[in-house]
């Protein structure tokens, strides 16, 4: 039998979406799953390309934010912002690009956004023409999300939080994970008491040769201490821990979970139990998992957020005020996916 090629191209069309939905039902039927959603529809984006989001509840509401552009690294890559309300995402807005005069503008990166108990939204954004080169960047809202102020450059050598969101210690201060690529890839952390007024760079914590680290994220326990996981070339997720406050770390050690050279992110949560959302997997970005922990060091899967051909990286994961997680990530570098998750309904065990 000879079949035409637009019968098979439909048959092949219609196998791709019924699998495709049936991995769609089977995640989102996941217990503790709650809603899943794209912030703006594939291939309808402002840009070809986005990456890197950041998500944080703001005093008006949910506020995201990621850079995109032509392509990652491209020099018209800028920082676009969406907000949600009762009706769901706002059309993305561009709140930041990387202009320096008519003639000279570099691509904007990993943005962080984080909002204090007192003060307005910050948004802490990287513009350079590379990772090796790019310079820390701040603006703040006083409105979640809705305006912002110039773009103000952070004192030479300060980065901000260098993907993931910084954490507020018991003194007040603000305690951002960073990192830098210039002499290798070597974590360090920034202090600022005042949002962003004044620094403390705290590190680097290695020399960048065992491990090629960057990225950390931050966990808090009940008796003070600091645990940083980061992201390596190593091929897993390595780990560093505080027991002063951030002032001083552990030398860096391998964790048994994978790492394929990709983001994280981690979150201690109101009950002490630690998330991480990551790719377990040594090659590729997929699939997209979170894992759940007591004690930060024994982890154990609890969900799948993505598990098809494709790149499905870098989370950002919050607790909201009202208990619940959400989770945004890049969707095959053209959107940007929101994940409710209820923990409550997470079992470890």
């Amino acid at each position: 039998m000879i079949i035409s090629g637009h019968i098979l191209l439909a048959f092949l069309t219609v196998t791709a979406q019924t699998t495709t939905n049936k991995d769609g039902a089977a995640i989102a039927a996941q217990r503790g799953y709650v809603k899943g959603e794209m912030i703006y529809a594939l291939n309808s984006g402002p840009t070809p390309q986005c990456h890197a989001s950041t998500i944080v509840e703001s005093k008006h509401g949910l506020v995201a934010a990621w850079f995109g552009g032509e392509y990652e690294g491209h020099h018209g890559v800028g920082i676009w912002v969406s907000r949600h309300d009762k009706s769901g995402w706002s059309h993305p807005v561009e709140v930041a690009d990387g202009v320096e005069s008519k003639d000279k503008r570099y691509p904007c990166w990993n943005p962080v956004l984080f909002q204090p108990r007192d003060g307005p939204l910050l948004l802490f954004y990287k513009v350079g023409p590379n990772p090796r080169e790019w310079w820390g960047m701040l603006k703040t809202s006083p409105d979640g999300g809705r305006t912002w102020t110039g773009a103000e450059r952070l004192p030479d050598g300060i980065y901000g939080p260098i993907k993931n969101k910084p954490v507020r210690l018991e003194n007040g201060t603000i305690l951002c994970p960073s990192s830098s690529e210039h002499h290798g890839w070597r974590v360090h952390f920034e202090i600022t008491p005042d949002l962003g007024k004044t620094w403390e760079v705290i590190g680097p914590i290695h020399d960048g040769h065992e491990f090629n680290a960057i990225q950390p994220s931050l966990l808090i326990y009940p008796d003070g201490h600091l645990q940083a996981l980061c992201r390596s070339r190593q091929g897993v997720i390595v780990q560093s821990r505080s027991n002063d406050g951030g002032r001083t770390w552990s030398r860096l050690i391998a964790t048994s979970l994978l790492n394929p050279n990709s983001g994280i992110d981690a979150l201690t949560l109101s009950d002490d139990r630690h998330i991480l959302v990551y790719n377990d997997t040594i090659k590729g970005r997929s699939p997209l998992n979170v894992a759940l922990s007591s004690n930060g060091t024994f982890w154990k899967n609890v969900l799948l957020l993505e598990n098809k051909k494709g790149e499905f990286s870098y989370p950002a994961v919050i607790q909201a005020s009202d208990g619940l997680l959400h989770i945004t990530y890049t969707y095959l570098r053209k959107t940007i996916k929101h994940v409710v998750v209820d923990p409550q309904k997470l079992i470890q065990d």
